[in-house]
């Protein structure tokens, strides 16, 4: 490892037309791609690939179009507005599959920027907050360039799924003393209360949780304080699961696999949640080609997967990713759990959502808006969760689907519903 002053240095390593990996979540390396912003006068056609990141991503501003291009991977809320193509593009793929991209050769590497915690008196740095298919791309590129944060939590993870990085793999570094960025928990209305509640009574003690991030997830969890001997297996988890853990309704003693040990691939949110994951020999962090392999996911008992949606149709298709043809997200790992939760024993696969929109519009309806795409099948639907109830389609015809769905919209939706089902 070649320890370098500056981030302006370091990026001058990135030449025009390579591909670079970005480190993405609270790991986004944004002291380097600030310098590589600056530097984007002397670059051309760039391409960054990433997860979602945190921070301005001034990068796939259209002012800076010939100098980068963008393959979203998972559209976060910085990324949203900026999706221009062919400029800023995204590329739909399992969270679960996306390891490949990087090995097979879909999308080879040239660079990755990587944000890492200190190296041990072993000379070993951690992928720290998200593992998830960084530990890929460091393994799959030819260059790796590095910050090194000294606030930068430690993870445990060791081996070719962990998080451990040898700075030998390192090339370029810089040294750096910066907070991470932080996801503020979300503030639980009444409905998204009721919606945890619903969720809460099809959960039972023992069961290995996985849930994302925003209100749904949140109230759900924290719907569950009363629950006991629950665990975790998630693609990633947040301060809602934090206070799980401290309550101790999660103590992970009935998982079969990693039993002890709060199981993810990345980790976001407040600085209380850094300080816990730090030096936490029960936290381990994992490439999400382990963590969403459903076949892995399905060997824990009564594994509950908490997931959201934009819209559902009366026949179970479920939306998760765009409005219409505007992506807002990402595939994820939604359907690995899925999966994984309907091959466990006593499994549940759940999707939750508010009945209508922030602006009123309906989440459950006849059809998908026009370009909608379905993420999750009408054949791996299961529970669907809104304020009013829930109901499990597995086992329901198109039509038994239609009527227990429009029992679940909004009161105001539902004569509409009735007249445009097939009934």
């Amino acid at each position: 490892m070649i320890l370098v002053k500056s981030a302006a240095e370091a990026v001058r390593q990135i030449s025009s037309r390579q591909r670079v990996f970005v480190h993405g979540g609270a790991a986004t390396p944004n002291t380097l791609l600030s310098a590589l912003v600056a530097d984007a006068g002397r670059l051309q056609d760039v391409e960054l690939v990433h997860l979602h990141t945190m921070g301005e991503a001034k990068y796939a501003d259209p002012e800076f179009a010939k100098s980068f291009k963008v393959i979203n991977l998972f559209v976060g809320s910085n990324m949203r507005k900026k999706m221009i193509y062919p400029n800023v593009d995204y590329l739909p793929c399992h969270l679960s599959q996306m390891a490949l991209l990087f090995k097979e050769g879909s999308l080879p590497l040239d660079i990755a920027l990587i944000h890492v915690s200190p190296p041990d008196e072993n000379g070993i740095c951690t992928l720290g907050t998200s593992v998830d298919i960084a530990r890929a791309a460091v393994d799959s590129a030819k260059v790796v360039i590095a910050q090194i944060n000294k606030q930068m939590p430690r993870v445990q993870g060791g081996g070719e799924m962990g998080g451990e990085i040898h700075v030998d793999r390192i090339h370029f570094a810089i040294q750096i003393d910066e907070p991470l960025p932080e996801d503020k928990p979300c503030e639980l209305t009444d409905i998204h209360r009721l919606i945890g509640a619903n969720v809460a009574s099809v959960i039972d003690d023992g069961a290995t949780l996985q849930a994302g991030i925003g209100s749904i997830p949140d109230a759900a969890l924290a719907a569950l304080t009363g629950h006991r001997h629950l665990g975790v297996h998630s693609e990633m988890w947040s301060d809602g699961m934090l206070e799980l853990i401290r309550c101790g309704a999660v103590d992970n003693s009935q998982k079969r696999l990693h039993v002890g040990k709060t199981v993810s691939a990345f980790i976001t949110g407040t600085r209380a949640v850094y300080e816990y994951i730090h030096n936490n020999p029960h936290v381990l962090q994992l490439d999400a080609s382990y963590v969403n392999n459903p076949a892995i996911i399905a060997q824990n008992p009564k594994v509950v997967a908490i997931n959201s949606a934009v819209e559902v149709d009366l026949s179970g298709q479920i939306c998760a990713d765009s409005v219409g043809t505007r992506i807002i997200s990402g595939v994820g790992g939604q359907v690995d759990f899925i999966s994984g939760a309907s091959l466990s024993l006593g499994g549940r696969a759940i999707i939750a959502m508010t009945s209508r929109t922030r602006d009123g519009k309906p989440r459950i309806v006849h059809l998908l808006k026009h370009g909608a795409g379905v993420v999750t099948t009408r054949a791996q639907a299961h529970f669907i969760v809104t304020e009013y109830g829930i109901v499990d389609l597995f086992g329901k015809t198109l039509r038994q689907r239609a009527e227990a769905l429009i029992e679940l919209a909004h009161p105001g939706d539902r004569a509409e519903l009735e007249r445009q089902a097939i009934l």
